[in-house]
């Protein structure tokens, strides 16, 4: 088995554990969708695709196991002790470990790499195609009503859209977002 599939198992295992903090939803629609955009991007930007899609695949595993507070940091140290345990290069491990610390948009950062500020945009886009997950975050967990979920998802969006520095990211993403705006406005 290869080391991504090792790690795409582990992610996976740890978000079926009755322990993980949002269940097994987030690997289903989130981790999968990241996975697929930072594979799309490393296709046509380029970057070394391993580092890219481990650490699409490890970005959030951290707020599975511990909760979403600081889990940018707790998912880089979960991932360099997996990633270790694994024998896999310190180099790639230390690039990696960067992604993660680097992909939360609302966290201001300089990303230095291209390996960084796809994983950072591929995580943004997944919001697009999860909407559901996005209005499960801000009706169940910041247990907001209706209406005020609906502009908290707007916003989201928004700001997502506004994360995205490539073209190549917003030409995928512009059709679900003219959709989201046209169904949520």
């Amino acid at each position: 088995m290869d080391i991504i599939e090792k790690i795409r198992n582990f992610v996976e295992s740890e978000s079926k554990k009755p322990t993980s903090h949002y269940g097994y939803d987030p690997f289903k629609y989130h981790f999968t969708a990241v996975v697929k955009y930072a594979e799309e991007l490393a296709d046509k930007l380029g970057g070394d695709k391993e580092v890219i899609i481990l650490a699409a695949w490890l970005h959030d595993v951290g707020s599975i196991m511990f909760g979403r507070k600081n889990h940018h940091i707790t998912s880089a140290k979960i991932a360099e002790e997996k990633l270790k345990e694994l024998n896999y290069p310190s180099e790639k491990i230390e690039l990696i470990k960067k992604c993660i610390l680097h992909h939360r948009g609302s966290v201001p950062c300089s990303r230095e790499s291209i390996e960084e500020q796809i994983v950072t945009e591929a995580d943004a886009m997944s919001a697009f195609t999860d909407i559901t997950g996005v209005f499960q975050c801000a009706l169940v967990y910041e247990k907001l009503e209706r209406a005020e979920a609906k502009k908290s998802v707007i916003g989201k969006l928004e700001r997502k859209w506004a994360q995205l520095h490539f073209k190549e990211s917003k030409e995928i993403i512009k059709p679900l977002f003219e959709a989201a705006k046209l169904l949520l406005k």
